[in-house]
């Protein structure tokens, strides 16, 4: 009987790693952080279909980018309506009779780029825009990783992407909270996303060793729990120079400066 071998994992040593669909097979290699991972697929006509008829709404992305561009929300409504099929890419929303009119028209607007496609979440609302959060993992001097801070982006109220880069506001996550969590259990509940950020660091990192930040975008859905929508290994730390507390910028830039980020 012939013995089999598991193929074994290519560890890369860069420090920035572009491809999302890499980041998200790393985190899933994981079994206690799947459950925090939306179905994600590289898209084509067959995989959109199923995954739109599954859940009614479906993120695609490319697999390659930055800013949320080139991110477009697509939706199949009810039976009944008269155009049931419709994507928004930016503020222009457009709506189809049948899939196949729909996909057609993708097909042209993402010019044959490899994207993918992502079960979609109803994000929770700010003020009735839709808000995520981003989680910024750093390694320290001393080699470990630390989530050194969080905070809230919320989408401009015509785009369906809530990166500050494209129009969206930051907000402190304790503000977004508010809503949906008494003080009391507000802190409790951010420091496990701290401990969530490391751990996709980790996962990152053991297939990529030359990672040294992350910035995790993580989804809420009505239920609080924390989806990871996808992961930056070049995040923009200067957003968190808008938060009150000049502490958490001051230790990312300090953080930064010991892997010659900053």
């Amino acid at each position: 009987m012939k013995k089999t071998s598991k193929k074994p994992v290519r560890l890369r040593r860069s420090r920035y790693v572009t491809s999302k669909i890499g980041k998200t097979k790393a985190i899933e290699s994981k079994q206690e952080l799947r459950k925090y991972v939306p179905i994600t697929k590289r898209m084509n006509k067959e995989t959109l279909r199923e995954m739109l008829n599954q859940y009614k709404m479906v993120y695609i992305k490319p697999n390659v980018g930055m800013f949320g561009n080139g991110v477009i929300r697509v939706e199949q409504a009810e039976e009944g309506a008269e155009k049931p099929y419709s994507y928004q890419s930016g503020v222009r929303l457009r709506q189809f009779k049948t899939f196949d009119e729909m996909y057609a028209s993708l097909s042209k607007k993402t010019k044959k780029r490899n994207y993918l496609v992502q079960k979609g979440i109803h994000l929770l609302k700010y003020k009735g825009n839709r808000f995520d959060l981003r989680v910024m993992v750093q390694q320290t001097p001393l080699q470990k990783w630390e989530t050194t801070g969080v905070i809230g982006r919320v989408a401009h109220p015509k785009k369906v992407v809530t990166n500050f880069h494209n129009g969206g506001t930051l907000k402190p996550v304790e503000t977004l909270l508010h809503k949906y969590l008494p003080a009391s259990k507000r802190k409790d509940y951010v420091k496990k996303l701290h401990i969530l950020g490391t751990r996709v660091a980790k996962a990152i990192n053991s297939r990529y060793k030359g990672v040294k930040e992350i910035g995790v975008d993580v989804a809420l859905d009505d239920k609080l729990h924390p989806w990871i929508l996808e992961v930056n290994t070049s995040p923009d730390p200067y957003i968190f120079r808008r938060l009150s507390d000049k502490r958490i910028f001051a230790k990312m830039r300090r953080y930064a400066r010991a892997y010659n980020r900053l």
